[in-house]
């Protein structure tokens, strides 16, 4: 398998240590990864508020199609680190290679479907006019980095569920680093460069993410860290794709589900105007660190579950999440502190219009101090993920998003809403008209603020008590007696009567 010198192995040992060195490469990577973001909206900014609108409203879309190759990536680190953790390597391989065949096809079917419908999906999101028109050259461009982008995800993924998190951030820095150079010489033009503003933006992130892809490939098949993708193994099996889709889909529909509960709170944001929309892509911008950080974490649970459950060691991998859950709230809670008493400074670093940073900071010192309930249920999440029970995860989102959020939304931000249907006459028959509405308390765009803050709360609590039911800690892989730990001695498959995936 080559070198595993980077790979940490989580079923023995002190876990505070283990979680930490295998955690901190995952934060400083998502932290570089949210930085694409801040780039695009710093150098944004610097165009109009319109601009800096449009980028707002396509981060929940973009991220509805991406989120379908996180799905793909959870199913992967279950699988690999739940067969490293049982000593079966080889079969890591298969699954690692099963991904990413997985990952081009679905990748490029969702990107041609997307441009087909880019533009009846943006006025569905409520973009109009100038903000149409930034928002619709910026998402074409992001929907051709789709396949650069899920293949990085194979990649991370792989090394991931091996145990090794260090590869990944050494190459997300440096794609990074690229994208921060080349961000405002795109947007803002630069020598025989024009300025294509927020197009700039999506050009600069699909040339970081082709150099994060061909690197993360590349890395994979030389296989000297941890893992090895075989180029023979690309040949479809069945049985290992119906597992990752099975493990996978739920994760999948749990991004979907939050994606499309993202664009619906845009587009509710988006009916108070143009400031109200750039105050929450920015504060939504500056909530991401405190995700990056619950999400490292959640994807260091993960790790630590599959391979104590593929070690038969459930005990520990409860131990594993009740440590990386305690440990990220208590850093969220001062991070989410620091930002309610700082909210203007952080807002004035993105834009310099007095009304979008007063809106902003209300937004901020009403979500901050939730940041701790975030962080937590995402880390529980990712111990639901680790065990391969992905529709628990999915289950919680759906509870967060769709009964708490946005209901709570709509009820405090509107006042009487009413929707009027039928009332037509079709020949002789007439169908009477029924209203449907509610009243709501009409607190304004405040009101949305105050949902995010809520549902934190409501489904963190939530999670906490499925965590503690104790049903989720049974593995998705069967043991495979008949395979040897590593596959036979030329790398290739070993055929065995059981298929470890089945």
């Amino acid at each position: 398998m080559g070198n595993d010198d980077a790979r940490i192995d989580m079923t023995t040992g002190a876990i505070p240590p283990k979680l930490f060195h295998l955690g901190w490469p995952l934060v400083l990577g998502n932290l570089l990864q949210t930085l694409y973001n801040l780039a695009d909206m710093f150098w944004v900014g610097r165009v109009s508020t319109e601009a800096v609108a449009a980028v707002s409203l396509m981060f929940p879309l973009s991220w509805l199609f991406i989120s379908t190759g996180i799905g793909l990536t959870a199913a992967t680190i279950a699988l690999v680190s739940q067969h490293v953790g049982a000593g079966n390597d080889r079969r890591a391989d298969e699954v690692i290679a099963q991904t990413v065949l997985l990952a081009v096809v679905v990748s490029v079917t969702l990107a041609a479907v997307g441009f087909a419908v880019r533009r009846p999906l943006l006025i569905w999101i409520g973009a109009r006019d100038a903000v149409f028109v930034e928002s619709l050259a910026y998402i074409e461009v992001i929907f051709l980095s789709l396949p650069l982008t899920f293949l990085f995800f194979a990649f991370r993924s792989a090394l991931q569920g091996a145990g090794d998190t260090k590869t990944a951030m050494w190459l997300v820095a440096v794609s990074a680093a690229v994208n921060i150079v080349i961000d405002p010489v795109f947007i803002l033009g630069w020598g025989p460069v024009p300025a294509l503003g927020t197009q700039g933006a999506a050009v600069a992130t699909f040339l970081s993410r082709l150099l994060a892809a061909v690197v993360g490939v590349a890395i994979l098949v030389r296989g000297d860290w941890g893992v090895k993708l075989y180029l023979r193994d690309l040949r479809p099996n069945p049985t290992i794709l119906r597992k990752l889709i099975d493990v996978g889909y739920p994760a999948t529909l749990d991004g979907w589900a939050r994606s499309f509960a993202a664009v619906a709170m845009a587009a509710l944001v988006a009916r108070f105007g143009p400031v109200a929309t750039a105050a929450y892509g920015i504060g939504v911008r500056l909530m991401s660190i405190s995700w990056t950080v619950a999400g490292a974490a959640g994807q260091a649970t993960a790790t630590g579950v599959g391979q104590n459950l593929g070690a038969e060691t459930p005990a520990r991998a409860a131990a594993v999440t009740r440590t990386a859950t305690a440990g990220t709230m208590a850093l969220l809670t001062v991070a989410g502190g620091l930002v309610w008493l700082f909210p203007a400074p952080a807002m004035g670093v993105f834009i310099d219009d007095p009304a979008t940073i007063g809106e902003g900071v209300v937004f901020l010192r009403i979500v901050a101090l939730s940041w701790a309930f975030f962080g937590g249920l995402m880390v529980i999440q990712g111990a639901f993920r680790g065990a391969g029970h992905t529709k628990v995860a999915m289950a919680l989102s759906l509870l967060s998003q769709w009964v708490f959020r946005l209901p709570i939304a709509a009820l405090l931000a509107f006042g009487a809403v009413s929707l009027t249907l039928g009332g037509v006459a079709v020949g002789p028959l007439s169908v009477p008209a029924v209203e449907i509405g509610y009243t709501g308390l009409g607190w304004g765009v405040e009101g949305l603020w105050w949902a995010y803050a809520t549902s934190a709360v409501a489904s963190s609590v939530l999670g906490v008590g499925w965590f503690l039911r104790g049903t989720w800690t049974e593995g998705v892989v069967a043991d495979d007696p008949g395979a040897a730990p590593n596959g036979t001695a030329d790398g290739s498959s070993v055929e065995a009567e059981a298929d470890p995936t089945d």
